[in-house]
């Protein structure tokens, strides 16, 4: 589990603080808008009140969900690399003069890891003097790595990485469904305060909540729309923007399925993909062991990797034969039996720098 306290950088830096500040403006101001303008008036119509009934319910749901998902985002920790005071050492990186391309690609493969560097050495970052997981990145602005990073959103005031990735989807989901919600409800209101004799300041608070719920409602919407994208690739936007630079980024060694895909971002439990609790199950380190198996189906098919050959001996898997008998990962199709073909080339990996 993540450590419960979040960033203090927006209460370091109150500048960072602003675009939170705009976007609970904008919520109120809509907010406000559509029940004093709208709902009100239809609830006082008795040919339209239950509508308005429907629509107050509805709209005060979404509401109230777009608050908890909002600051469920903004205040819990995306996620760190342990650290020595956890008790964990594995992740503190240790510069040794004998630090070889095989040793990186045999630790990797004990950690389950699939990222090296371009030459073949493990990934650390310099800034928190740690070795990185896979899918983590250090973020300048939070000054610390963040497991499974996304990207840092100024809106939150906080990185979008593996345990409040659910929460910031969810808050894009309901706002884009409020927006819209607005856009198409409020616009019968607007087109009578224009057509008929009403107080200019109400025709004024109608048409400019239906214009700020437009520009909002588009935005989101086309932000929403792309990490839906993202989620069903089974990518992160640092990841879509890496792979897009190298032009490879149909694919992803992290993607396990469709159902998967959505269960790896919204949690394990169907009936709870909405609600924003119940996070997807992990650590945020390790990921599923078969995408070891398909990374080094990229690096020897795709990068011209040459393939270890072995030849079969008769008596494969007797004692005495010097197999690998007692490792989990033994036999000539392991990724461990691959490890000296693959770590003479220096380009045999997901390379990141």
């Amino acid at each position: 589990m993540p450590d419960s306290s979040t960033n203090n950088h927006v209460m370091n830096e109150p500048s960072k603080a602003l675009p939170i500040v705009f976007v609970v403006v904008n919520v109120v101001v809509l907010y406000a808008v559509y029940m004093m303008y709208h709902c009100l008036p239809l609830l006082a119509d008795k040919s339209t009140a239950a509508r308005a009934v429907l629509e107050i319910i509805f709209f005060n749901s979404l509401t109230g969900l777009i608050v908890l998902s909002f600051v469920r985002a903004c205040l819990t920790n995306p996620g760190n690399i342990p650290s020595k005071e956890d008790g964990d050492t594995t992740w503190e990186y240790k510069q040794a003069p004998t630090h070889s391309a095989q040793n990186s690609f045999s630790s990797m493969l004990g950690l389950g890891l699939n990222e090296l560097k371009k030459t073949g050495e493990r990934r650390h970052c310099k800034w928190c003097a740690k070795y990185k997981p896979d899918r983590c990145h250090h973020c300048r602005v939070c000054r610390k790595c963040v497991l499974k990073m996304d990207h840092h959103c100024p809106w939150i005031g906080n990185c979008v990485g593996f345990y409040n990735h659910k929460y910031f989807f969810l808050t894009l989901l309901y706002s884009t469904i409020a927006t819209n919600m607005i856009i198409f409800t409020m616009l019968e209101s607007v087109q009578t305060s224009v057509d008929t004799t009403v107080p200019f300041s109400t025709m004024f608070m109608l048409i400019f909540g239906e214009t700020l719920a437009s520009f909002l409602g588009l935005v989101v919407t086309v932000f929403f729309l792309f990490h839906i994208w993202l989620m069903f690739k089974a990518t992160t936007t640092i990841e879509f923007c890496e792979k897009s630079m190298k032009g490879n980024w149909k694919t992803s060694v992290y993607d396990r399925g469709f159902y998967g895909n959505i269960c790896a971002v919204l949690g394990d439990n169907p009936l709870l993909w909405l609600w924003p609790g119940s996070p997807p199950s992990g650590n945020g380190i390790n990921y599923n062991q078969n995408e070891n198996s398909k990374l080094l189906k990229e690096m020897e098919g795709g990068r011209g990797m040459r393939k270890l050959k072995m030849k079969k001996t008769k008596n494969r898997g007797v004692a005495g034969t010097g197999e690998y008998v007692c490792s989990e990962a033994s036999g000539p199709e392991s990724p461990l039996s691959s490890t000296i073909s693959l770590t003479s080339q220096k380009e045999g990996s997901v390379a990141y720098v």
